[in-house]
């Protein structure tokens, strides 16, 4: 068993933030899935939103937060964080992250759906994370990484409701257990458990599930972002086309180049997400083809090199410019419930970024506030490790094994996405919720008992973890008998008085211990 001072599992913007912003006393360590760089935030498109235009406001920038959220956020969360975009931008700026700028060399602002002015910082036109990620990875200090690990248990002394370690498998399948005075839940969002979505293969919701049978509380799981607008080629997503492009003049058509949000919404193609979503998933259930028009758009190809490469690997002629779309899972706006500091219910378990719920989004994220938060969160969590005092105590460990079981019951990953993508998506209803769940149970009497997984494979933990986060998911859903920002119940189309105040909320009871040293 080895020791480290903060354990962060992750490697997005949230997690090199708060790496970078460690003091330099601190032995930290980083486990990620796959690679350093490999994270949403690597691929991320967009923006950061941030009030710096001589016109904007940092209170127009909390208005629109809150009216995309449906003023279901928490006003004082999403206050502290957009008065501090200014200051985290500077912060960027300073360690050499390049934004892009105008020909007078101001910083040039582009506009997304649901926001009133021009406040989004792109950098390298649609390359935006990947530019963050390799600043921040720059400015790293007293770090070791360790690629390819898995984390599969948060250790927890329950008697004093204290996190002291982990469990991950490392590059070779080698179980390893490493044990620190602070862990750090970063491991961004859930986008796998769906057929189509924007997310990288290694987002298959591990965190979420850690927390829980941590014994962290998890919040709000039904309010799911769909991005309105993937790539679309031969039945598969190929790709996310970022809301930027729309904010530069791209226009949702049809097969005939009608305006499908044109009288739609007073934003028309630039309202909050979830309504494009919806709007397109409707046409597309007629057997209509939905399409990006982006002819209007001059030096597209200078403006968003990314997409215009990734249209050309597939075959995509940008001579009449329609690139044909639907929606996907892109953002999970529940999560493990924290303060503004990433503190969690468990004592020294953090969470920060995707994973984590601190009330900014409400029921539906405002384009370009996830990277903003990620960067807010990781300097906040910094600060409050930077003036923890060390400290020095005896932990407990779980003394009842588990049982060890093996993991071929659970359905594959491919099934499990087909089934949330057609039951748990972007429109539901009661019978589609209760039929989601019925499929889940059919597998076994405790979906969300865990075994030991000390013997299982990296892929059949994922699948648990999957399927885990799906039915608790579902019951959320379930549970809201409403339509509120990003979750849509076809039988209940409104929002309903009597859930304006109601948060949902998950927290697993627990065993007992034995004495082991930390």
């Amino acid at each position: 068993m080895k020791k480290t001072d903060v354990i962060i599992i992750g490697s997005g913007v949230a997690a090199l933030q708060l790496a970078s912003q460690l003091n330099n006393d601190l032995d930290i360590t980083i486990l990620t899935k796959d690679n350093l760089e490999t994270s949403n935030s690597s691929i991320a498109q967009g923006g950061v939103a941030a009030s710096v235009g001589p016109d904007d406001s940092t209170e127009s920038h909390f208005d629109d937060t809150m009216v995309a959220g449906c003023h279901f956020n928490d006003a004082d969360t999403v206050r502290s964080i957009i008065n501090q975009a200014p200051n985290l931008i500077n912060g960027l700026l300073q360690i050499g992250c390049f934004f892009d700028k105008t020909s007078n060399n101001l910083l040039s602002l582009g506009r997304e759906g649901a926001h009133s002015f021009n406040r989004i910082l792109h950098a390298g036109g649609d390359q935006t994370g990947k530019f963050i990620v390799n600043s921040l990875k720059n400015d790293l200090g007293n770090t070791q990484t360790i690629e390819h690990a898995l984390v599969y248990e948060v250790l927890v002394d329950e008697s004093s409701n204290t996190c002291y370690g982990v469990k991950y498998k490392d590059k070779y399948n080698i179980n390893r257990e490493l044990h620190a005075q602070a862990i750090v839940l970063a491991t961004g969002g859930a986008g796998q458990l769906y057929t189509y979505t924007s997310n990288g293969p290694f987002a298959t919701g591990d965190g979420y599930i850690l927390g829980y049978h941590a014994g962290a509380t998890l919040t709000n799981l039904e309010f799911i972002q769909f991005h309105p607008t993937l790539l679309f080629r031969d039945g598969e997503c190929k790709g996310l086309i970022s809301e930027a492009v729309r904010g530069e003049g791209g226009i949702l058509v049809n097969d005939y180049r009608e305006k499908i949000m044109e009288n739609f919404h007073p934003l028309a193609d630039l309202a909050p997400r979830h309504i494009v979503s919806q709007k397109i998933y409707e046409h597309l259930q007629n057997g209509e083809n939905i399409y990006l028009d982006v002819s209007s758009i001059s030096d597209f190809e200078k403006k968003f090199p990314s997409i215009t490469e990734m249209c050309r690997n597939n075959d995509i002629s940008m001579k009449e410019g329609l690139l044909p779309v639907c929606p996907g899972a892109h953002f999970m706006i529940g999560g493990i419930k924290t303060t503004l500091k990433g503190q969690t219910s468990v004592n020294q378990l953090y969470a920060i970024g995707e994973v984590a719920h601190t009330g900014i989004h409400g029921a539906n994220r405002l384009a370009s506030n996830s990277l903003l938060e990620g960067l807010y969160m990781g300097k906040a969590l910094a600060d409050h490790i930077n003036k923890r005092a060390p400290v020095n105590h005896e932990y407990f460990h779980n003394s009842s094994p588990k049982e060890s079981s093996g993991l071929s019951y659970l359905p594959t990953l491919t099934e499990l996405q087909e089934q949330m993508m057609r039951n748990v998506g972007i429109i539901r209803n009661h019978n589609q919720l209760q039929q989601m769940l019925n499929w889940l149970n059919s597998f076994t009497n405790f979906p969300l008992t865990i075994p030991s997984l000390d013997s299982s494979s990296k892929k059949e933990i994922e699948r648990l973890f999957a399927y885990q986060l799906s039915y608790l998911i579902t019951e959320s859903a379930l549970k809201r008998s409403e339509s509120r920002g990003a979750h849509f119940r076809s039988d209940f189309p409104y929002e309903r008085q009597q859930f304006s105040a109601i948060q949902s909320h998950f927290k697993k009871m627990r065993e007992s211990n034995e004495r082991v040293k930390a």
